[in-house]
């Protein structure tokens, strides 16, 4: 190559980089086919030459700014009304025009690898794939990678939902928002943003911990804390979104409470990114804003081989315990999914009931659809009297039961089998002396009274506390069943 040609060259490069650099840009997360926020202010940004002066239009509404020093440029516009579809123009030295938006409600759907399993490898996937034809969901699927730093973009763009983009996406995300587009009617769009094998300490910006004393003394530089929240939540804030679905804690599956205070440092770093939770914005108190988005979780299944040690406590039964207590946390929700598992397979392949057990907690909180009954049997209080223990529950429905579940949908009330009737499962007693034996279980109305002949003066109760409770079946009347749960500290 001459020097000729290699000077000519280096020039032709730096003016397409200034060129590039001068023109307005926006993140991918606003491309042709995104659904927007509505009820939401629209925030709107992106990068242009420093100084450059910039115009959104959308929706009939207009908003100016100009970039930065650093190019960066950013204008908020009132809610939008839906559903469209509208287009979004954005005019600085050259125009970036995006189409086919609509408005209704994001929904952002993170975890490991049960919420990236992917709808065309569900049991019903073939089927569901040939029928997921509708322009009201958009999709969403981020692939971005890890990073030490902040990003501010990702790779991917929006699609409508059909059976050509569908079949590849998440199958808990799909019918989660399947379930709430059906209800309610509205445009629904889903970002997958899911990563198997996963643990939270990624998925959680490295300052979270720092405010939460129980965390504050752990270690997190072995776990790569920091590194996917970086990567892939970073780049899409603040984009409007309506709330998160997670799915997640097999990789932290040796955790026991502690689970729990890294779900609040995930929880309120997310909703800090998004500004949703500053004392600004939360007034004195530190009380949660209007816009505090929900947070609805799902518990870990059923997995491997049944332990018939009536105290439990293997495998994954503490951490259900510290995704039960993180209901605590405001605006959250947990679906039980202990009925849906698979021994062999870490991958229950009945999303279905997955997706759409999360959909009720969102239809019921977020949607006015107050007289759903949104989980099963969630344990309440005890009170021992003599020989034996009552259980009171939130959530009983219209009753408790003794279920059986067979495929999708709500368990049926269990009937009896040549001649005996069913009984309930899976409940251990203990007294002071904190020694367990399996329990005489049955319901009395709204509540479950508990006893054994081995333990005359009982002192704590443990329900489903193992890997695998394997034949646990309480349920309220509506299908749901009964979350784990132990009465006792020990």
């Amino acid at each position: 190559m001459t020097k000729r040609l290699a000077g000519l060259i280096a020039v032709l490069m730096a003016v397409g980089v200034c060129t590039a650099h001068a023109d307005v840009r926006l993140p991918k997360v606003f491309s042709d086919h995104a659904v927007l926020q509505r009820i939401l202010p629209l925030v709107v940004w992106g990068s242009a030459e420093p100084g450059e002066k910039i115009k959104v239009a959308v929706g009939g509404q207009t908003a100016s700014t100009s970039a930065g020093a650093n190019g960066v440029w950013r204008v908020t516009l009132k809610p939008l009304k839906g559903p469209g579809p509208l287009e979004m123009v954005v005019t600085g030295k050259n125009t970036v025009t995006v189409k086919d938006l609509l408005v209704g409600d994001v929904w952002l759907c993170s975890g490991q690898s049960n919420m990236e399993w992917s709808l065309r490898n569900t049991d019903t996937g073939h089927q569901t794939t040939a029928a997921a034809s509708n322009s009201m969901i958009r999709l969403l699927h981020v692939t971005a990678g890890q990073s030490g730093q902040p990003q501010t973009d990702i790779g991917n763009t929006w699609n409508v939902c059909n059976p050509q983009t569908v079949g590849n996406f998440s199958a808990v995300a799909y019918f989660f928002g399947r379930a709430i587009q059906e209800e309610v009617g509205i445009p629904i769009g889903l970002i997958a943003n899911a990563w198997g094998g996963t643990a939270i300490e990624p998925w959680t910006s490295p300052d979270a911990w720092k405010g939460i004393e129980e965390l504050a003394r752990l270690n997190p530089n072995p776990s790569g804390h920091g590194h996917i929240y970086n990567g892939r939540v970073a780049p899409l804030a603040p984009y409007g979104i309506r709330g998160a679905i997670w799915y997640q804690g097999e990789t932290n599956g040796g955790d026991d409470d502690i689970y729990y205070h890294k779900m609040r440092g995930l929880i309120g770093c997310w909703r800090q990114a998004w500004g949703v939770y500053s004392d600004k914005r939360a007034g004195k108190g530190g009380k949660p804003s209007e816009y505090e988005f929900p947070f609805y979780f799902v518990q870990l299944a059923n997995f491997q081989g049944a332990n018939d040690n009536p105290a439990g406590g293997d495998g994954w039964a503490k951490i259900r315990m510290a995704q039960f207590r993180a209901m605590t946390i405001p605006k959250t929700g947990m679906a039980t999914i202990i009925d849906i598992g698979e021994p062999g397979d870490i991958h229950p392949r009945n999303k279905e009931d997955v997706g759409k057990r999360l959909a009720f907690w969102a239809l019921a909180k977020d949607y006015g659809k107050s007289r759903l009954v949104y989980s099963g049997p969630l344990y309440k209080s005890m009170k021992a009297q003599g020989s034996k223990v009552h259980i009171a529950f939130d959530c009983a429905g219209s009753g408790l039961m003794i279920g059986r579940k067979e495929g999708h949908g709500p368990a049926v009330e269990a009937k009896a089998v040549g001649g005996e009737a069913p009984k309930l499962k899976r409940f251990a007693v203990a007294g002071e002396d904190k020694k367990w034996f399996w329990a005489d279980a049955v319901i009395d109305g709204s509540t479950v009274v508990v006893s054994s002949t081995n333990v005359p003066s009982p002192a704590a109760v443990r329900y489903a506390f193992s890997m695998n409770p394997e034949g646990c079946n309480l349920y309220n009347k509506e299908g749901l069943p009964a979350s784990p749960f132990r009465t006792d500290t020990w």
